[in-house]
């Protein structure tokens, strides 16, 4: 006896499913992903106990501050201490040249604050060498 035969469907496969799932995976790990914002001011910190001065090319701008947070520029006393003035001090003497290394020397007992504005008065001006100067430790004796 002879049985007929089916006659074979194609087989054929649904991609849209599988593109949704993509999708949703994608948009879940775009939303859950944390990205961190890198701050554009590198800083090079000496080592304390046996730091060597780098070799500068060019005259750095110091910025010094002092205990109670007050700056100067190249030996040169800041009439106010604030960002506004220190930004138009670090303007006038570096006279637009952004390449000038900028060396922060700040006492140990300075606030915080005046260090970190000092910083954000050089990042603001787009000066991308900044040093943070130390004494080098003295042995115990």
């Amino acid at each position: 006896m002879k049985f007929p035969r089916k006659p074979r469907e194609p087989v054929d496969i649904n991609l849209a499913p599988l593109i949704d799932v993509v999708f949703i995976l994608l948009l879940f790990f775009v939303v859950t992903t944390t990205f961190t914002r890198e701050t554009q001011l590198k800083v090079d910190l000496p080592e304390a106990v046996s730091g060597t001065p780098p070799e500068v090319m060019k005259t750095p701008l110091e910025i010094l501050v002092g205990v109670d947070g007050s700056f100067a520029l190249n030996g040169k006393s800041l009439s106010k201490n604030d960002l506004a003035s220190l930004m138009e001090a670090l303007r006038l003497e570096s006279g637009g040249d952004k390449s000038l290394p900028v060396m922060l020397s700040a006492d140990g007992q300075a606030p915080h604050q005046a260090v970190v504005t000092a910083m954000d008065a050089a990042s603001k001006l787009g000066f991308a060498h900044l040093r943070i100067t130390t004494v080098e430790a003295q042995a115990a004796q």
